[in-house]
């Protein structure tokens, strides 16, 4: 063999031997998308930084003149907590290991997720005045992530994508409301905001939720009963052969000129999509949980609705498992009451989206720094995504500029307090009223409907007594004992506050609903 030869097969030969080696490997230190140029991170709070390395690996974080030091667990993970710093920057996170990562552009402001089902997703460029939204969206100290959706019942780690500065190019994808309810923060409070959107369009609320909890729990044991047989016995390989079949089949029927229906559609997973439980949990909430924010705001229901008094339970116990979870306290949640849809109707009736926003607001009386905006007034009939998403965004926001941010501002819709039975009248009381009841574009209270005990309404007259108090009546109803209002999939109604926001929804009742036994 020739010696340049040897020498050469020497030399590869101690090389494999030292890569192979073991205790010669080296991890680069790596950070999660999360942690990516850009970003911003929750000021006035401690700040988590996680990663990976080898196990065993030294590595060192400064940030804003703090550094701290700490060793990769057996498993290569690493995790610190740097002190609190205020609104500001850019900044520069450092990262050193076997190696080094700088992170450049680092802002500390606020920090908020966007999430819940298509509500949330609708993005910038299918709003109202997109043109003009797009255009005038240069913000570089406003910064958008969106976890891409991936639905698995394997708790991820990490996701792909990164922090970009908000700008005509960046925010036309990007969540509306997101978007929206970001820029009113940043206008009013001229601080950093960061936006983390992982909503999913269609997603059911027990996606969102650790699946273990869900099955702990005998309510919903129908529920998982369903999922264990789908999983059971869903065999997609199967579904796609069959999909396949019958798309050849009508494909070959329509050459031939013969009356086909619609084009067979593509079977979709039920395994990794938006509803299974523990889904959304695993696959986009858990590569957020535990990065530094203020709040949460949500927008979901839809899919829930025709379980509705499942969700008086299943909606806190989400949030609840959020923060538990996250080991933040009780951080703000705020959600969206789902909106007027469907067409309307002329007279009472039950309605599963009624119940849903029933459920949704009595969620505030279940968990501590919640709250609702109402947008009975910002629906769409015939479209399930009203395109008006800037004030939808401006009633959330007022809720975190009144509870976070201390603001004196009215954030809340009037909600009911209490009744009294006064002969053929009801009086209703109200709470968080504001400048006072008031009504949208005409004097005349519409949506109100009043029952005698055999709880049959019909439509009331009702008038404003007072700041806070309606009262109520029908002459058809010589002893009423409850009344509701804007109790419909797409009520006729028109109270408001003087400030414009809507009454919420509700019942003086408690009589079994149309969804009492869904589950």
């Amino acid at each position: 063999m020739p010696a340049l030869r040897r020498n050469l097969l020497l030399t590869g030969c101690l090389l494999l031997a030292a890569f192979s080696a073991p205790h010669t490997i080296r991890a680069d230190v790596k950070m999660p998308a999360l942690f990516s140029e850009h970003m911003v991170l929750q000021q006035g709070q401690p700040i988590p930084i996680w990663g990976w390395a080898d196990p065993g690996e030294q590595v060192r974080v400064t940030l804003g003149g703090d550094v701290r030091t700490v060793t990769a667990d057996a498993e290569g993970r690493w995790k610190v907590l740097l002190g609190k710093l205020s609104a500001g920057g850019p900044h520069k996170l450092e990262i050193q290991g076997n190696n080094a990562l700088t992170l450049s552009d680092v802002l500390i402001g606020e920090v908020w997720v966007c999430s819940g089902q298509s509500n949330m997703q609708w993005d910038v460029s299918r709003s109202n005045d997109s043109d003009l939204e797009i255009a005038s969206a240069k913000y570089p100290n406003i910064r958008l992530i969106t976890v891409p959706q991936v639905g698995t019942q394997e708790p991820q780690d990490d996701f792909k994508g990164k922090w970009e500065l908000c700008s005509p190019e960046t925010v036309p994808s990007f969540s509306a409301v997101g978007y929206f309810f970001g820029r009113q923060l940043y206008q009013t409070l001229d601080v950093p905001i960061g936006l983390i959107d992982n909503s999913w369009g269609g997603s059911s609320a027990e996606a969102w939720v650790r699946r273990d909890l869900l099955e702990a729990d005998a309510q919903y044991g129908p529920l998982m009963e369903r999922w264990e047989k789908t999983e059971s016995t869903y065999d997609h390989d199967k579904a796609v052969a069959n999909y396949k079949e019958k798309l050849v089949a009508w494909k070959t029927k329509q050459a031939a000129g013969e009356k086909v229906g619609r084009q067979p559609r593509a079977p979709r997973n039920p395994l990794t999509n938006q509803h299974r439980p523990g889904n959304l949990y695993n696959g986009v909430l858990k590569p957020v949980i535990g990065y530094g924010i203020r709040g949460a705001i949500w927008y979901q229901g839809e899919s829930n609705a025709g379980r509705a008094y499942q969700y008086r339970n299943l909606f806190p116990l989400m949030i609840q498992n959020w923060r538990d979870e996250w080991g933040q306290g009780d951080f703000p949640f705020y959600w969206v009451q789902l909106a007027d849809f469907r067409n309307e109707v002329p007279g009472p009736a039950d309605s599963t989206w009624a119940e849903l926003r029933e459920a949704q607001t009595m969620t505030m009386t279940k968990l501590p720094n919640t709250g609702e905006a109402v947008i009975l007034n910002l629906g769409e009939s015939s479209d399930i995504h009203p395109k008006n998403k800037q004030d939808v965004a401006k009633r959330l926001a007022r809720w975190a500029l009144a509870h976070d941010y201390g603001m004196d501002i009215v954030y809340r819709s009037p909600i009911y307090k209490s009744m009294e039975t006064d002969g053929n009248k009801i009086v209703l009381t109200f709470d968080h009223v504001g400048g006072g009841l008031d009504t949208f574009d005409v004097p005349k209270l519409i949506g109100f409907t009043i029952a005698g005990e055999d709880q049959k309404f019909v439509p009331a007259t009702a008038k404003i007594i007072g700041k806070n108090q309606i009262e109520v009546t029908s002459d058809q109803i010589e002893a009423p004992v409850a009344v509701r209002y804007a109790w419909a999939d797409n009520p006729v109604c028109n109270v408001q506050n003087v400030e414009g926001l809507p009454l919420t929804p509700f019942r003086t009742d408690d009589w079994k609903g149309v969804t009492a036994d869904s589950h």
